[in-house]
C-alpha cells in the first residue's frame, strides 16, 4: 500500500491531549487544522477510545462537543472492529504517519511487524511538530509551488 504523506492518524491519546492538556499533542495537530491539503483520518472506534479518555478526564458534555467537532474535521475509515484503532485508520486511510505517545508502537519491533504491510510513520507528537515542515511536504507532495497560505 502506498501511504499518502499528507494523511495524518491522531491516536486517541494524541487527541485527548490537544483538547485537553495542549502541549505537543496541540502543536502538531495544529499543523494538521492549519493546512487545507492534510488530512486527519479517524475510524469511529478511534473516536471513541478518545471520546471515552475525554469523559473520564473530563466531563460528559465537554466529550460530546468534541465529538462533534472533531467529526467535522476528520475523514472516517471504517475497519474491522478488533483491529487496533489507530493502526487500522493509518492502513485503511493510507496515512503515512500515525502520531501516539504509545512507546510500543514505536518500537523498532513495532515498525518491523508494520512495515510489511504499510508505509507508515509512528512518533510522538512533540516529534511530528518539530519536524513538519510545510513547503517541502507540499513541493514533494504537488506540481506547484508552495505559497505558505494556511487555513484561518
Amino acid at each position: 500500500m502506498e501511504a499518502e504523506p499528507t494523511r495524518i492518524v491522531a491516536g486517541a491519546d494524541v487527541l485527548a491531549a490537544d483538547l485537553l492538556v495542549g502541549g505537543d499533542a496541540r502543536a502538531a495537530l495544529d499543523h494538521v487544522r492549519e493546512h487545507s491539503w492534510l488530512t486527519l483520518v479517524a475510524s469511529d472506534p478511534l473516536l471513541d477510545d478518545a471520546e471515552a479518555v475525554i469523559e473520564t478526564l473530563a466531563d460528559d458534555a465537554l466529550a460530546a462537543d468534541w465529538r462533534t467537532r472533531i467529526e467535522a474535521e476528520r475523514e472516517g475509515v471504517s475497519h474491522p472492529p478488533e483491529d487496533h484503532p489507530g493502526l487500522a485508520s493509518a492502513y485503511r486511510g493510507e496515512a503515512a504517519h500515525l502520531l501516539s505517545y504509545d512507546e510500543s508502537l514505536r518500537s523498532a519491533n513495532a515498525g518491523l511487524s508494520i512495515q510489511p504491510y504499510a508505509d507508515l510513520s509512528v512518533r510522538p507528537p512533540d516529534a511530528f511538530a518539530r519536524l513538519f515542515d510545510a513547503q517541502s511536504l507540499y513541493e514533494a507532495t504537488f506540481d506547484d509551488d508552495y505559497t505558505g497560505e494556511r487555513n484561518v
